[in-house]
This record gives C-alpha cells, structure tokens and sequence, in this order.
C-alpha cells in the first residue's frame, strides 16, 4: 500500500490519522456535500481546512490532488483493493461514499439511477445558477450597473426552487420517504442561497412552501448540523 506521506499535498496539511479519510475541504455549499455525508455514514475521517479566500486551493499541494484547484477532494487510504484513492469532484465523492458504505443511494437499479440523476440536476443547475445568483446579488457583480445577467440567473433560480417545490408536493424527501445523496448534495445550495447569499427574498424563497420543510427537515439533522460547520474556522 501507498503512504500517505507519498501525496504531496501531505505536507502542507499533515495528517494526524494517516489510517482515516482525509478531507481537504472549506465549508461552502460544494464543500459540505463531503463533511455531511462523511458525518451521516459515521466514517472515520480527517479534516483539513484549505482557505480557498487565501487561495489555498491553487497552491502546488493541493493542485497535485485537484489539478482544477476547487474543493473538496478526499484521499481514502483505504480505497478499492486496499489502495489509497484520491477523488475530487464533490458529486464523485458523494458517489464514492454511498458505494464504499451502502448507505444513501439505493441497490434498486431504477431507483439508484433516478437518484443519480438527481444529483446531476443539483450539480448541472442548481449550483451553477445559485451560484451566479450569489455573485451578481452580494460580490463583485452587485458593482455592475447592467442588472439584466442578475435577473437572468435570478429568473432561472425561481424556476428551479419551482421545480424542487413540485418535487416535495407529494414527498419528504426528494426520493420519497428516504433520505439520499441527491438531499446531500442540494440542501448546502438552498440554505446558502437564502443565508450567506441574502437572496431569501429576491427569489421569493418564502412562496417555495415544499422546499422550505424540506429545508428545515434537512437542517435539523445532526450530522447536517455537524457537517456545515467543518471544516471549522480557524
């Protein structure tokens, strides 16, 4: 088996628990898709925080694990065969996690590539079209006098709340009765989206009645609770 110590990005963050997961990661609405889930499967796991506001995620180190330089990315000293795997992508480590612990996405074929597709539409629409929300209604886009790409974006936000808010009419969750990776991925995007992005009542999130208990249902899961806090500030 490959040491850890081997993955330079080691060094600039040392691993205390070589045998457990390490998660390089910040807790922003892609990063805990990774530390939710990692806390709902009861994984032993190793958080270290990388600062992408001090661009962290563009050092060498980290670069040599997510040559894209975003978070989050993992290394599983424990991968398939025994071998340390190296991941990033946040949807990819979702998936990962869910097959390493059969929890969170279904054996049933149909139901599991329903609940795959659904991850997609998180990671297609809602985190693209949220994110360019947040940028143009709280960033550097709020500087820009021509309003017409927020309302872009913020048109297109209303109709994907609209299509999340059809989804629970008649559901819990967004796969039924069963919590699934596809409620991983989306709850750190809608809470963000209404919080740290103030945008609550741009998008009129208030009339999107579904998605909010769905929301609250969400939060209110400890390992929910515990994952948006890591990893934590310094």
């Amino acid at each position: 088996m490959s040491k850890l110590s081997n993955f330079p990005i080691s060094r600039r963050w040392p691993a205390r628990f070589p045998q457990r997961i390490q998660l390089y990661s910040l807790n922003t609405p892609n990063g805990v898709k990774a530390s939710i889930m990692l806390e709902e499967t009861g994984l032993d796991y190793e958080a270290h925080r990388v600062d992408i506001t001090l661009g962290e995620s563009h050092t060498a180190e980290f670069l040599s694990l997510n040559p894209n330089g975003k978070i989050p990315a993992i290394i599983d000293p424990d991968g398939p065969g025994g071998e340390p795997l190296a991941l990033f992508e946040s949807g990819a480590i979702l998936l990962y996690l869910a097959e390493k612990t059969g929890r969170f996405l279904s054996d049933d074929p149909a139901l599991r590539w329903e609940t795959i597709q659904w991850l997609f539409f998180q990671m297609a629409s809602i985190g693209p079209m949220f994110g360019q929300v947040g940028y143009f209604n709280k960033f550097g886009g709020r500087e820009i006098a021509d309003k017409r790409p927020l309302q872009r974006y913020l048109n297109e936000s209303k109709r994907l709340l609209g299509v999340l808010d059809d989804r629970f009419k008649t559901r819990a969750w967004i796969m039924g009765e069963k919590y699934s990776i596809a409620d991983i991925a989306t709850l750190g995007w809608v809470d963000n989206l209404v919080t740290f992005y103030e945008a609550r009542e741009l998008v009129e999130f208030d009339r999107f009645t579904n998605v909010a208990e769905w929301l609250a249902r969400g939060l209110a899961r400890p390992a929910v609770k515990r994952g948006l806090e890591i990893p934590a500030s310094n």
